[in-house]
């Protein structure tokens, strides 16, 4: 089995026989036959046959559609952990809630935003969690440390 380009996912060109199968529009036990018969080259990868798109060409003397391009879009998150020690519960609870206002309030633009608190009163110590883009994550840090700043109320 020949790979067209070599620098590429070489399973993208790979098609199942059931795949196979539809796009000559054949039954798959048509296509298991040629298969077992040498008619069509294919690789045999665990348990199941797979048949090389250029293999395919070439068997049925046409192109055959290529697999379509897998579409990303960038997406750039932060995840941030936060502890403070020493704090009391009114502290905490309020660098808790400003800090699920200030997820609520965001642009929509700015992204995607969780916040996620657990306060430990045993130990009197806050546990944030900030996920969400740099920008927002960055905001949510010094919005933090400005309530630190501030003291116990």
């Amino acid at each position: 089995m020949r790979h067209p380009n070599p620098g590429c996912d070489a399973m993208q060109d790979l098609l199942s026989l059931d795949q196979v199968a539809e796009i000559l529009g054949l039954h798959v036990r048509t296509v298991r036959g040629w298969v077992r018969e040498g008619r069509l080259p294919a690789v045999r990868i665990g348990k199941q046959y797979r048949v090389a798109r250029e293999d395919l060409a070439t068997l049925a003397g046409r192109s055959v559609p290529a697999a379509e391009p897998v579409r990303r879009a960038r997406h750039v998150e932060a995840s941030s952990i936060v502890e403070i020690d020493a704090i009391g519960p009114a502290a905490a609870n309020r660098i808790a809630n400003t800090l699920v206002a200030a997820a609520n309030a965001k642009p929509r633009e700015a992204g995607p935003l969780r916040v996620e608190s657990f306060y430990d009163e045993a130990r009197g110590r806050l546990k944030v969690v900030i996920l969400g883009s740099p920008q927002v994550t960055v905001y949510c840090l010094e919005l933090v440390d400005r309530l630190l700043e501030q003291g116990e109320p």
